[in-house]
């Protein structure tokens, strides 16, 4: 059963290239701007205190999972 929430395809492209972004994160005045914050509140990404986002563990994993495809571990 599929029981995490439905992300829509631009947050699913936020998370890649949020992904993409690795350490150095992405900032918020960006175009995916609402997307991160709702990334965040979804608990996929968080921001860091100068205010750019990154990956969280569960953002790792839901990036694995539903953009590369990659069978869980």
């Amino acid at each position: 059963m599929y029981d995490q929430p439905y992300l829509e395809t631009c947050c699913r492209a936020a998370l890649h290239r949020l992904a993409l972004a690795g350490a150095a994160g992405r900032p918020d005045a960006m175009k995916d701007g609402p997307c991160l914050v709702r990334l965040a509140g979804m608990g996929l990404a968080q921001q860091r205190g100068d205010g750019r986002f990154t990956t969280t563990q569960a953002g790792v994993a839901r990036h694995a999972s539903e953009i590369l495809r990659q069978p869980a571990r």
